[in-house]
């Protein structure tokens, strides 16, 4: 794939650059909310096929789901998990499909945005990578 970006998920000025590059090309960044491995797979296989980057969300509710609905857990903790899970797995496959990746994995209402910084903890303690939270903000 002839790209402009590095595959795998971007972070920093790497987006602030794929933005600026949308702008001055004139074109859009899909942003697609996903649930689960087969919904991230079918993401990055588009995008690839594309020669697109892509914006992967994780919402509140997408975060649980990709927990298993089943699991029930106090403070949100569950759609944390999931989160993380997704995350780690867009890091993985990302790269594998050779697309960059803007990551969001806080995309929800204000009233759900309990234990996003358990997300940024974890990336330091699982991904090892303090300056890469696992959604990309710049």
């Amino acid at each position: 794939m002839s790209q402009k970006f590095r595959a795998g998920v971007l972070w920093g000025d790497e987006v602030k650059a794929v933005f600026e590059d949308a702008h001055k090309n004139g074109y859009a960044l899909p942003a697609v909310n996903v649930i689960g491995t087969n919904s991230v797979n079918a993401v990055l296989e588009t995008a690839r096929d594309l020669n697109s980057p892509v914006i992967i969300q994780f919402s509140h509710g997408g975060g649980s789901f990709y927990a298993g609905k089943s699991l029930k857990m106090d403070d949100h903790q569950n759609t944390v998990l999931g989160s993380i899970s997704g995350a780690l797995h867009v890091h993985t496959m990302a790269e594998a499909y050779g697309v960059p990746v803007i990551l969001h994995t806080d995309h929800c209402a204000p009233s759900s945005f309990l234990g996003l910084t358990d997300c940024w903890t974890r990336d330091v303690l699982i991904l090892n990578e303090p300056a890469s939270p696992c959604s990309a903000r710049t």
